[in-house]
């Protein structure tokens, strides 16, 4: 299984990688686990939906 970085997660889902981090400790990504002070976050998941929007909405258009 191939893994990607929160950063690269960040690029493929157009979120910052802060965010991308506070899902993982959230656990809300699945697979995910921690290498020392990196996150290994499965590439082939899914951007997991933003409970912060009431449509859970992954496309964020301003």
């Amino acid at each position: 299984m191939e893994y990607m970085t929160a950063n690269q997660a960040s690029k493929k889902w157009k979120i910052s990688q802060r965010r991308v981090q506070i899902l993982c400790s959230e656990g809300r990504i699945p697979g995910v686990f921690k290498l020392g002070e990196a996150w290994a976050i499965p590439a082939d998941v899914e951007k997991p939906d933003d409970k912060r929007r009431k449509d859970g909405n992954n496309n964020e258009q301003l």
